[in-house]
């Protein structure tokens, strides 16, 4: 079993006591579901020459831990503030150290869109997403067949999400599906083995929908790689670990936009 597959599977076994102990009735009637979303997609065409999404991240498989010292509010306030077209909060507590608390925290205290980074494998977690308060929601094609990703990609859409589609392959994008979807997203990670480079982005752009908002996640670590895959038509980048590592993330994440 790999590290993707032994995730999914906790996963699962967690919706499961969700579901039990909160009704989607009930999450329905929270405050943060009536609200408008903010739309990433929008921030992401407008940005020039690229927008970048910020990630608070305390740990991953992969590396460990990354920065479990930072206060989640603190460090997306200066994330926003340092010019991030959007957020992105891990949600995920075994395997990433997120909490549902950290999400809900940082989205009374942001005017720009957030985006839930966890997995998603049932239709109950798309209205706990909204319920959140997130407005962008991610899917992961590796661990979700093409009638799941059109399912879940539907249902946020009727609950006002934009939807963030993970691809890591040629063999996992599908143009039938980016009717679907609001941006997508190729992960320079494998998800199976951890291996990371930013040409997976780059050797995939030629094969992608030139009408899809497109963004590069994992592996960047500097403005001269951003600057190579915005060039192969990427509008946007999520990063995480390079700020996170750093006492002060919005620091870094200034650094990479004032270039």
């Amino acid at each position: 079993m790999d590290i993707l597959e032994k995730i999914v599977l906790e996963k699962k076994k967690e919706v499961a006591a969700h579901k039990e102990n909160m009704k989607v009735s009930e999450l329905e009637k929270g405050e943060s579901f009536q609200r408008k979303g903010i739309s990433l997609k929008r921030r992401l065409i407008d940005a020039e020459p690229f927008g970048i999404i910020s990630e608070f991240k305390r740990k991953s498989p992969s590396k460990g831990i990354i920065n479990d010292k930072l206060d989640v509010v603190e460090t997306t306030k200066g994330y926003q503030h340092a010019g991030a077209s959007g957020i992105s909060i891990l949600t995920d507590t075994p395997f990433f150290g997120g909490t549902y608390e950290d999400l809900i925290r940082a989205r009374k205290e942001l005017t720009c869109p957030v985006l839930r980074k966890d997995f998603i494998v049932d239709e109950y977690q798309v209205i706990e997403t909204k319920a959140m308060g997130a407005d962008v929601m991610l899917l992961i094609a590796a661990c979700l067949s093409k009638t799941e990703i059109t399912n879940l990609a539907k249902l946020a859409r009727q609950v006002g999400l934009e939807i963030l589609l993970e691809i890591h392959s040629e063999e996992e994008y599908q143009e039938d599906l980016m009717e679907y979807i609001d941006i997508l997203g190729v992960n320079n990670r494998n998800l199976k083995t951890f291996e990371t480079s930013i040409y997976t982005s780059i050797n995939l752009a030629e094969k992608l929908s030139k009408d899809v908002v497109k963004i590069s996640e994992s592996g960047l670590r500097s403005i001269d790689d951003l600057n190579l895959i915005n060039q192969a038509g990427y509008k946007g980048f999520l990063i995480g670990e390079q700020f996170m590592r750093h006492a002060d993330p919005a620091r870094e994440l200034k650094s990479f936009l004032a270039v």
